[in-house]
């Protein structure tokens, strides 16, 4: 796999490898779910998709668990401070105004030279974001006192403060020099980069969450601290812009010590923060049509999706053996029971023998990727009937769940279609001339245009080529300066490079990769300075890696889809920049290569140890770890990060292949039907709504006997998925899909894309035939001209030659 023109993979040098436990040298995942496991012992998966999981949880991710000792350390280095200008009282027991002076005490702290020193004081700040946990005694009175801890901090400067700090630790050229001579980078040489990157995101982190027991001085220090996040008040750009550039210096091994899981965390959580999640996205669009005069939503997609129950997973290779197996020892009896028959009666007519492979599977099959069969559609003589009780009963659905939806353009089509037929003339984009046509015909227009959608985008792009036909009278474009419009003209100059780091990133942490020499270390936050000597202790390791990996996976595919999605929202062009830019970095492939593994195994893996987790291991007592505890892992059914990371992958997809035939070519050209068929098995609704949708664009182009022997997925496509209407997707009749066209289609959208770009946001490239002219002759002479130094030496030359040597005729010039 190739990102952006380099290689990724595994990023552990030879030396530490070495020193890893062979566990962890590859990929160290207690308890997978066996691939044997059939479609009976997967229930519905119990999973809520959110903008982020409990809030618990997002804190815990903050810290690998290589990080617990400096709990204790900032404890220390807080009391030290505390004991020095109070007196023997608790932080809980000062009243506010003791609290804030020292607060502001420990906030001119940070501004002494000496780094130790400075060290010192960031970690007695960062115990106070913590929620000083020493002097609580309960998880909920912990989060209570950062809650109001963080509260005062950003509200007597401090976050302005640490954004200095920062800069100043991503500018020092000796710690980067000395990181880029070291063979081996870990914990150690991240640590005044981790300590203001923890007290930042613990800041971002809970400003955010909005409690209506909040008092109203917090909720307008919440807003004010959003807006000034997303404007460009540090260093004249928005917060956002600043991680975006840690990230490229890292990835371009610069800078391998910059703790990047960090980093994307707070880049992440700035972003959801600054621009809002999901429920807020719905709102901006309902607002913004309505502004732009369109009809409503024909529905609430998120709840829409929520409601949704997830189908039955394919059977695995292991249930089609044992299912055989019983049908052989049926065959061996005389006697066929009734039902037995039946069943062979209802057997599909069209389908292959059942011992047949599926021929297509087999041919999107090469030495490169690993497959296992699961006919998911196969329609097997079942054993008899096992009675189940009624909940399990298949219920058929009242109707389907989203409103059908068409474009203008699939009226113009299916209108001129039928006027070559039955008239033999078009008439162009006229969609109201019906006269000649069949009454039929008449109504299948009523209908199609009853479902007529018209999107933001079209309005956009409309408006835009009208921009573009007329610079003069089309007058000046108001752009409204949001949050959103801020963070693109930030990242515009350096959007590829930022995307190609956050796909190298991504393909280093996927579980997938292969140990490459040349990839990049994303392990330098969690690996500590002398390797595990123990069993336990290289388990513990192992997982906490693991479970490193992970969340880097959750915080990339959280930031791409978030971005995506207010980009599409503020205007097409630039989402369509954006996702240009990801799909030339080789995003599709790489995000298929990512589901290109045992994904039960993924979601169901445990790597996480409990009582490890911040805030627990600071309330309670650590129990004593053992081999057995960490093997075992926590009871959850799933790890909801993990699902979370699956989905927001293939929302990714999604949007990048949306509409665009040669990117639906790559899904197929790349192999993509089996791969994408192995993830159905995971009984989640969303995550196979999209997974069905990535199916749905690809199935014309795999072939009559690809749909012949998956039956069973064009039938869950037809229930789950949106109709088009006049969408010939089951049938493989698309006019549109002219392979010769794709790269021609690429082609013009960048050249739309460069110059939407060039006209609002490069005012240096104004074409000079738009410029005002100045034509009064008093201004123009008035001038001052500057001229060059060997024009003024031969100033007498240059006069006899061009002006006393030539013949002035002064009645022409006066005419």
């Amino acid at each position: 796999m190739d990102v952006g023109g380099n290689s990724g993979g595994l990023p552990v040098n030879n030396k530490q490898r070495a020193m890893l436990p062979n566990k962890t040298r590859g990929e160290f995942t207690r308890n997978p779910r066996k691939d044997s496991e059939g479609p009976s012992e997967s229930p519905d998966l119990e999973f809520e998709y959110a903008d982020t999981d409990k809030w618990a949880a997002e804190l815990s991710e903050l810290y690998s668990y290589t990080e617990g000792p400096e709990f204790a350390l900032n404890r220390q280095c807080f009391e030290v401070e505390f004991r020095t200008h109070v007196s023997d009282q608790k932080w809980t027991e000062l009243d506010e105004a003791q609290q804030r002076a020292h607060t502001m005490r420990l906030l001119d702290g940070l501004e002494v030279i000496a780094r130790e020193n400075r060290l010192k004081v960031a970690r007695a700040i960062l115990y106070m974001a913590q929620g000083t946990f020493a002097e609580c005694s309960s998880e909920a009175e912990v989060q209570h006192w950062m809650r109001y801890n963080i509260f005062l901090l950003l509200d007597v400067g401090t976050f302005s403060a640490l954004v200095e700090l920062l800069n100043m630790e991503i500018d020092n050229s000796a710690a980067c020099s000395n990181a880029v001579r070291k063979p081996a980078i870990s914990l150690a040489d991240s640590t005044d980069l981790r300590v203001l990157l923890n007290i930042m995101y613990l800041m971002v982190e809970t400003i955010q969450q909005d409690d209506p027991a909040d008092k109203p001085e917090w909720k307008t220090i919440r807003e004010t601290f959003r807006a000034e996040l997303g404007s460009p008040l540090f260093n004249n750009e928005p917060i956002s812009v600043m991680l975006f550039g840690m990230v490229t210096k890292f990835c371009s091994g610069h800078a391998p010590h910059f703790p990047m899981k960090k980093v994307l965390l707070l880049l992440w959580k700035s972003i959801l923060f600054t621009l809002g999640g999901f429920e807020q996205l719905q709102s901006i669009k309902v607002h913004k049509r309505e502004e732009l005069g369109l009809p409503p939503l024909p529905e609430n997609s998120i709840r829409v999706i929520r409601s949704m129950r997830a189908a039955s997973p394919p059977a695995s290779a292991s249930d089609l053996i044992e299912q055989q197996q019983k049908r052989a020892r049926r065959e061996h009896k005389g006697l066929i029971k009734q039902d037995n028959l039946d069943a062979f009666n209802e057997k599909d007519p069209y389908k292959a023998d059942d011992s047949r492979e599926d021929e297509d599977d087999n041919d999107d099959n090469d030495n490169s990727i690993e497959t296992e069969t699961f006919p998911l559609e196969r329609d097997e003589v079942m054993p008899p009937p096992i009675p189940h009780p009624p909940s399990e009963r298949v219920s058929f659905p009242k109707g389907l769940p989203w409103a059908p939806k068409v474009r203008e353009k699939d009226i113009e089509n299916f209108l001129e279609s039928s006027r070559s037929k039955f008239i033999g003339y078009t008439l162009g984009n006229d969609t109201d001339t019906v006269v000649g046509l069949p009454r039929p015909i008449h109504e299948s227009i009523r209908t199609l245009k009853q479902h007529k959608y018209v999107s933001i985008a079209e309005i956009q792009i409309a408006k835009e080529e009208e921009f573009q036909k007329t610079p003069l009278s089309g007058g000046e474009e108001e752009v409204d300066m949001s949050s959103i419009e801020l963070l693109y003209q930030g990242i515009l100059p350096s959007l590829p490079q930022y995307m190609i780091a956050l796909l190298k990133i991504l393909l280093a942490a996927a579980p997938t990769s292969k140990a490459k020499t040349d990839s990049i270390n994303i392990l330098a936050d969690v690996l500590p300075e002398e390797m595990p000597t123990t069993v336990l202790q290289s388990m513990k390791l192992g997982v906490d890696v693991n479970r490193h990996k992970e969340i880097i996976v959750k915080a990339i595919s959280a930031i791409l889809l978030l971005l995506l999605k207010h980009f599409k929202l503020n205007h097409i062009y630039q989402f369509e920049y954006m996702a240009q830019h990801l799909v030339f970095a080789n995003c599709i492939p790489l995000i298929l290569k990512f589901f290109n593994q045992n994904i039960m195994s993924y979601i169901t893996a445990k790597n996480s140890i409990s009582v490890l987790d911040f805030p627990p291991c600071v309330v309670h007592e650590l129990p004593e770890l053992t081999a057995e505890s960490l093997e075992a892992g926590d009871n959850n059914q799933f790890c909801w990060r993990n699902l979370f990371s699956c989905i927001n992958l293939l929302r990714i997809l999604n949007k990048l292949t949306k509409w665009k035939h040669s990117r639906t070519m790559m899904l197929v050209v790349f192999k993509s039907a089996p791969i994408l068929k192995r993830a159905l098995k995971v009984k989640q609704a969303m995550m196979q709504l999209y997974v069905l949708k990535l199916l749905k664009v690809q199935t014309k182009y795999l072939g009559r006997q690809w749909r012949k022997s998956n039956m069973k997925t064009m039938s869950a496509i037809y229930q789950k998925v949106r109709h088009r209407l006049n969408d010939d997707w089951a049938y493989g009749n698309d006019l549109d899909a002219r392979p010769w066209d794709f790269q021609a289609e690429e082609c013009a959208l960048r050249a739309n894309i460069e110059r939407f770009n060039s006209r609002r946001y490069d005012k240096s490239h104004i074409n000079p035939d738009f410029l005002p002219v100045d034509n009064c002759l008093q201004s123009v002479l008035g001038q001052r001209v500057d001229l060059p130094e060997d024009f003024q030496m031969n100033y007498d030359l240059w006069l006899e030659r061009e002006v006393f040597s030539k013949p002035i005729s002064w009645e022409e010039l006066l005419q």
